[in-house]
C-alpha cells in the first residue's frame, strides 16, 4: 500500500514536472522522424495481466523485427538513438505508474511469450507491477551494447539475459522496501552514460 502511494505521488509530480520537457521531446519527434510521438506496445503485467505500455518513439514507423534490440539497430532513428541511450524514451511509462499498470521500481515487463518462460518459484514476480527501472535493469542497463558483442544475440539474451534477470527480479521480490526502491530510482538517475 505504502509502495503504490509513493508511486502514485512520485508519478503525479513527475508528470507534471517534466511535462515541459514531453512538449520538447514530442516536438523533436515530429520534426526529426515524422509520425506518431508516442509507441504503444502489449506487455505483461501484474498476475499476467496484459496492459499497453506508453513511451516516445525511437524506431522508424511499421517497422517488422524482432524483440531483441540491439545496439545500431537499422530501424533506431539517430534521434531515437539519444533518446534511448538516457532512457527518455521511458519517460511516459509514469502515466502507466500514476493509473496502477507499473510501478516505479519493479521487473521490466516483457512481451507475451517471455513470461510464459517463468516457471516454479520465478512465477512469483508476475505477482508485482512491473517497473519503469529495477535492479535488472540496472545491471543490464548498457543490454543493447552487450548484445551487438555476442554471435547470436537471441540465443544468449535467453539462455544468459533472461534467467539472470529472472533470478534478479526474484531476489527483489523477497527483499524489496520503499528505502530499496528511492535507492534504485537515484543510482537510475545518476548512472554514467
Amino acid at each position: 500500500m505504502i509502495k503504490r502511494i509513493f508511486d502514485i505521488v512520485v508519478a503525479f509530480m513527475g508528470l507534471i514536472i517534466l511535462s515541459p520537457g514531453f512538449l520538447i521531446i514530442a516536438f523533436l519527434i515530429k520534426v526529426k522522424m515524422p509520425g506518431s510521438v508516442f509507441f504503444r506496445q502489449e506487455r505483461v503485467g501484474r498476475s499476467g495481466e496484459l496492459f499497453r505500455v506508453i513511451k516516445f518513439r525511437t524506431m522508424t514507423e511499421n517497422n517488422y523485427g524482432g524483440v531483441i534490440t540491439i545496439k545500431g539497430d537499422c530501424r533506431i532513428t539517430p534521434f531515437g538513438s539519444k533518446l534511448r541511450k538516457y532512457k527518455l524514451d521511458e519517460l511516459p511509462e509514469l502515466w502507466n505508474v500514476f493509473i496502477g499498470e507499473m510501478s516505479l521500481v519493479g521487473p521490466r515487463p516483457d512481451v507475451p511469450g517471455y513470461a510464459d518462460n517463468l516457471t516454479g518459484e520465478y512465477r512469483k514476480i508476475l505477482k508485482l507491477r512491473p517497473g519503469i527501472t529495477g535492479p535488472a535493469t540496472l545491471k543490464y542497463s548498457n543490454e543493447e551494447k552487450v548484445l551487438i558483442s555476442v554471435p547470436d544475440p537471441v540465443k544468449y539474451n535467453d539462455e544468459i539475459i533472461f534467467p539472470d534477470k529472472a533470478r534478479i527480479n526474484l531476489a527483489y521480490f523477497h527483499n524489496h522496501s520503499i528505502y530499496g526502491d528511492i535507492v534504485i530510482i537515484f543510482k537510475t538517475i545518476f548512472r554514467k552514460y
